[in-house]
């Protein structure tokens, strides 16, 4: 099918399309004159973007997503705040729509739930493409009535903001808040155990100044030792060589050497007195009895000095052998103390992770606590619903327009039908169509004017022509 054909098809069935157009656009008037009017109340909320939290000043980059204008919008319509609008306008209440309700439904549901789904049904809901402004839109048949339920989703929808907000902080304090008793608990335990390690120990510093004197202590003993030992060993020598005659403590003690010098005077004048007298002479056995008395006092200080260096290497490895036991006691306190100071660090360490974690879940539960309490919401009312003066609907110029249309495309599509049931043959190309044979010619016939006068009188009506 061509143009020409299509052109020819309108044109022989243009009674056809003219009367559906007429009659959709009839019908389309009828019904926007019985219509009852409607009224649209428009609320518009402003939704905070900057994503900070006014309470504990973290940002919330949640508020930055591309979901974010889309959930709130399901919030808006949503049952949960729809049902919150029933209650705050005590709409249930009405006896007048309880009866509605049974009519409706015949009482199957709540009057609650059938009166959230009318009001969604007449709710809309159209967010700013480039603004973070949503606008709340409600359609009724009173202007009052349409701007209270438009204002009502709005306070609803940010009072659900702040609970959807602070639900979620409720529990996390209550959770915080338990685990914060839990902590302190553990925190006086291991205070408990510290101080009771401590009265067991006598530990009354926790610094480190204990164990520095005790090592110190345990290096001067060492050195005490060292040098008592070699004092030890050198009174050992000592005591070795006083029994001999090369001793240089007896060769240098003043009294054995003035005995020594006596000694040998008194033995010369005996050998005097023996060559001069003889044996039996009185002046010898004077001078005899002179020299043993000198070697035995000789030999008295021999044996008190060789008695006084031995007493003196007894007290020197005397000395060394408690400055031994002190160093091995010493030894053995320094390691208890470091045995000690190690449990006792490892107490410590119990004892500040410990606090650490409690004063973490306390910080914490107190930023729930008053996250918890804040009445602050990210939604701001910047609009609100007025009642219409003007109603919305039903557009009459719009829906004779709108019906204009649809009259001509269903005239068009009818006329097209009515065609394809019954095809007649409207030109040459319909024959060599749907013959598949050439035309050599055709009859068209025209209707002339009617004419006056003679002439009309002998004029045929229709005239044939062979073009």
């Amino acid at each position: 099918m061509n143009v020409h054909q299509f052109l020819l098809i309108l044109l022989a069935r243009k009674k056809v399309i003219l009367s559906t157009l007429l009659v959709t656009v009839l019908l389309a008037l009828g019904w926007s004159l019985v219509q009852q009017k409607t009224y649209k109340a428009s609320a518009s909320v402003l939704l905070n973007y900057k994503g900070v939290d006014p309470v504990s000043g973290l940002t919330m980059p949640g508020n930055l997503m591309p979901g974010y204008m889309a959930t709130q919008i399901d919030i808006i319509s949503s049952p949960n705040v729809a049902l919150r609008v029933v209650d705050a306008l005590r709409l249930a209440s009405s006896p007048a729509v309880q009866a509605q309700w049974r009519e409706a439904s015949e009482g199957k549901g709540t009057v609650r739930d059938w009166l959230a789904d009318l009001l969604l049904k007449k709710l809309e809901i159209i967010p700013s493409r480039e603004s973070a402004v949503v606008e709340i839109s409600f359609k009724g048949a009173d202007p009052a009535f349409a701007a209270a339920v438009a204002n009502a989703f709005a306070d609803e929808y940010q009072k659900i903001s702040v609970q959807l907000k602070t639900e979620p902080a409720k529990k996390a304090s209550h959770y915080f808040n338990e685990q914060t008793k839990q902590l302190r608990d553990n925190v006086e335990a291991a205070q408990a155990r510290l101080s009771k390690y401590q009265q067991e120990k006598g530990i009354v510093s926790l610094d480190n100044n204990r164990v520095d004197v005790e090592l110190s202590r345990l290096n001067d003993l060492s050195a005490q030792l060292v040098a008592a030992q070699t004092q030890a060993m050198e009174a050992t020598s000592r005591e070795r060589a006083a029994t001999g005659v090369g001793s240089p403590d007896v060769a240098n003690n003043p009294l054995v050497q003035s005995l020594r010098v006596s000694l040998a005077s008194g033995e010369a004048k005996l050998a005097e007195a023996a060559s001069r007298y003889g044996r039996n002479h009185p002046v010898y056995q004077s001078a005899s009895a002179e020299v043993g008395k000198m070697r035995a006092e000789l030999g008295a200080a021999l044996g008190s000095v060789s008695r006084s260096v031995g007493a003196n290497a007894q007290v020197v490895r005397q000395r060394e052998s408690e400055l031994r036991a002190a160093l091995a006691a010493q030894k053995s306190r320094v390691l208890e103390l470091n045995r000690t100071r190690d449990e006792l660090g490892v107490m410590l360490k119990d004892l500040d992770s410990a606090q650490r974690a409690f004063d973490a879940a306390s910080q914490r539960f107190s930023q729930t606590r008053i996250e918890s309490q804040s009445e602050q919401s990210d939604i701001s009312i910047l609009n609100p619903a007025v009642p219409p003066t003007a109603p919305a609907g039903p557009r009459v110029l719009l829906n004779t327009l709108v019906s204009i249309l649809l009259g001509t495309i269903l005239g068009v599509g009818l006329a097209l039908l009515l065609e394809l049931l019954n095809r007649p043959v409207r030109s040459s190309g319909d024959i060599k169509d749907m013959l598949g044979i050439p035309v050599l010619g055709t009859i068209e016939w025209r209707v002339k004017r009617p004419r006056t006068g003679l002439r009309a009188l002998m004029t045929p009506r229709r005239l044939l022509r062979l073009n």
